[in-house]
């Protein structure tokens, strides 16, 4: 039923902040015309959270290591607000060229597994036996003798 998630960042500089998607974090995409880009992104989750509002929504990249995150953001001179302790995960934001930020956090809670279940282990098959078969094709050729 459900393949898939799209998620949009509005910016009010839209081709700095797909040049940030594509070049610093190096998200796999596609140009559907026009240098529109839609990007790829890893696995992906969603919560639903207790509001006094509807159709309040966020967005979060998730990162093994958000210090590591943050020092290579600030080694291209882009950005970070403080790293905060959230119990549930630490957090930052990254500024985008567009004048936007982005939440990006190290998870401290459970994560399901990837959509669809667990995944068939491939096949191993083995490679062919060629010298075995040579062997057998000379045998085979010795007996026709």
């Amino acid at each position: 039923m459900i393949t898939g998630a799209h998620s949009i960042i509005y910016s009010k500089n839209p081709e700095a902040d797909r040049a940030f998607l594509k070049d610093v974090l190096g998200l796999p995409h596609v140009d559907v015309g026009h240098g529109w880009l839609i990007f790829g992104l890893p696995p992906a989750e969603v919560a639903v959270h207790p509001s006094e509002k509807n159709d309040v929504h966020e967005f979060y990249l998730i990162c093994a290591d958000v210090d590591a995150f943050v020092a290579r953001m600030t080694a291209r001179g882009l950005g970070c607000s403080p790293v905060h302790d959230l119990g549930w995960g630490r957090l930052t934001q990254v500024s985008l060229p567009g004048g936007g930020k982005l939440g990006v956090y190290e998870p401290r809670h459970a994560r399901p597994k990837p959509f669809g279940g667990s995944r068939k282990k491939p096949v191993r098959r083995a490679p062919p036996r060629k010298k075995k078969a040579k062997a057998r094709r000379a045998g085979d050729a010795s007996r026709r003798r």
